[in-house]
């Protein structure tokens, strides 16, 4: 059988019953403030930003040890049979690119125009 719980038993516990109350409102108060929100939004948006660099990192360093592969032998020495086809296609592109982008340039172009009144 339960044991009779005397006066000074029910106000205690709502002494205690209060004051966890109290407590749950002042966490949900402070989870819910608008400097505590944007706290966190900004906590995940820089965590989604350190993992996006690093991933980015990554591949950038993957990609550049892949391309030097190909270009620096296992001794270290520059690989010539595969850098001087690649520089020169490189100066092509780019002189072909140049010749293009003089040949359509419209004479006048970057001069002011008078108006006639």
């Amino acid at each position: 059988m339960p044991e009779a719980r005397t006066p000074a038993d029910i106000e205690a516990d709502i002494i205690r019953r209060r004051q966890d109350l109290a407590a749950a409102l002042d966490e949900i108060a402070v989870r819910v403030h608008p400097k505590t929100i944007m706290g966190d939004a900004k906590a995940r948006a820089a965590a989604a930003v350190d993992r996006t660099a690093g991933r980015a990192y990554v591949v950038a360093n993957r990609t550049v040890t892949d391309v030097r592969a190909q270009f620096v032998g296992e001794d270290g020495a520059v690989r010539l049979d595969r850098v001087v086809p690649a520089a020169v296609l490189a100066v092509a592109v780019v002189g072909g690119a140049l010749a293009l982008s003089s040949r359509h340039k419209p004479a006048g172009r970057g001069r002011a125009r008078r108006r006639r009144h």
